[in-house]
């Protein structure tokens, strides 16, 4: 565990993202389906409060706000977590472990129709607060465009 004693409390945030592929079918019915988005999103919350529960060594933060927001496209759903803490640690660990408990919550329920479908570019997007200030992802770091992203390679 990272020692923390001489950091100062400030307030911290980070955004991180993802994408499930699935076809548009297989998208159009889960985004149809009654409260799937829900569900996905209590699910990241959820996982973002238990992160030290999840990964070994993270530290317990007692998290001042949890966003996971959904976004339907023809071909994916893009996924992203915000969280935020007044705190001497980031919570970017936090943020990743949303955007990946709530894509996998969607991704269950896509898997009957399409059973190809996963979620991909998974990345840590955006940091604030904290020594190191605010980091964020350039265009030029870019993962993988969301459309692009082929799903048989």
């Amino acid at each position: 565990m990272v020692d923390v004693t001489g950091k100062a409390e400030t307030l911290r945030r980070a955004m991180a993202r993802c994408v499930i592929i699935a076809t548009p079918d297989a998208i159009e019915a889960g985004a149809k389906a009654e409260d799937l988005f829900s569900f996905a999103k209590a699910s990241g919350m959820h996982a973002a409060k238990q992160a030290s529960s999840l990964i070994p060594l993270c530290h317990p933060i007692p998290l001042d706000d949890v966003d996971v927001q959904i976004a339907p496209r023809a071909a994916s759903i893009e996924v992203r977590a915000t969280t935020s803490v007044v705190s001497r640690t980031g919570v970017e660990i936090e943020a990743l472990a949303a955007c990946a408990a709530a894509a996998l919550t969607i991704v269950m329920s896509l898997l009957p129709g399409d059973p190809d479908a996963c979620f991909t570019t998974l990345a840590l997007w955006h940091k604030s607060g904290g020594r190191s200030g605010t980091w964020q992802r350039g265009e030029g770091r870019s993962i993988g465009a969301a459309e692009g992203v082929d799903r048989h390679a």
